[in-house]
């Protein structure tokens, strides 16, 4: 398995000390080679899930373990790409020093850096841009530049939070491309998003958190019902009327 989380529970302090869990005694585990998409209204957890399996945040109880080792020892994160929901990038540089950059932050060599930058930027039809200063970029061309900058070190593990956000139609088939082609290579895609066709159809398997607790877990092609109708019955059973 790539990805194994168990019994692994998040709570956050509030005013006049209260505390609220975020997650509770979630379990799940992911494949090497497979896509994973976890779903959730908002407030379902979905973002703290991702911080503890990033070992941004620890948990209070469970333990997580990626690639068979535990997520708070740093080699474990050494081949992971992330997308956050809201990158922030440093727009003053262009496209080509920002991977630059990137890559010098995973330790790679100057000759690697320049032989994936070039293929991603192609990839992700930047190349044309890759002079350009970032702050000139359409938020769709932010996105795809940030996703390549998740890709940079070639990661056996990628976390993609929704990285549909701003692209028009071309960006998307590029990103549904992408990932296809992550998949054929073998690497672990773990990508959470609002966009229920999406998930549908990229996703080999699907997790639906509420209120901090999966309450589906399952593959995509044994669904009886169309993704959606599925997520609003799960949803509606918790009596969560916000839908993200």
């Amino acid at each position: 398995m790539m990805i194994i989380i168990e019994g692994v529970s998040k709570s956050y302090c509030i005013e006049s000390g209260k505390k609220v869990a975020a997650v509770h005694g979630l379990s799940l585990a992911v494949s090497r080679g497979e896509v994973f998409g976890y779903i959730g209204p908002n407030g379902a957890g979905k973002s703290t899930s991702i911080k503890l399996l990033l070992d941004l945040i620890r948990p209070d109880t469970g333990t997580i373990t990626i690639n068979g080792l535990p997520s708070s020892n740093e080699a474990s994160r050494a081949k992971i790409g992330y997308l956050p929901e809201n990158p922030y990038m440093y727009d003053f540089l262009t496209a080509s020093e920002y991977l630059r950059y990137a890559g010098n932050l995973s330790d790679m060599d100057t000759s690697s850096i320049a032989q994936r930058s070039e293929l991603l930027l192609e990839k992700l039809k930047l190349d044309q841009a890759s002079n350009r200063r970032i702050s000139s970029y359409s938020k769709g061309m932010q996105q795809r530049t940030a996703i390549a900058a998740a890709l940079i070190h070639d990661p056996d593990l990628v976390v993609l939070d929704e990285p549909m956000s701003g692209l028009d139609p071309l960006g998307r088939k590029l990103i549904f491309d992408l990932i296809a082609e992550l998949k054929k290579q073998g690497k672990t895609v773990f990508i959470s998003s609002h966009v229920l066709t999406d998930i549908e159809r990229l996703c080999d398997r699907v997790g639906i958190i509420v209120q901090g607790r999966l309450c589906y877990e399952g593959l995509v092609a044994d669904l009886m019902m169309p993704l959606e109708e599925q997520f609003l019955q799960v949803v509606a059973a918790t009596g969560v009327d916000e839908v993200k």
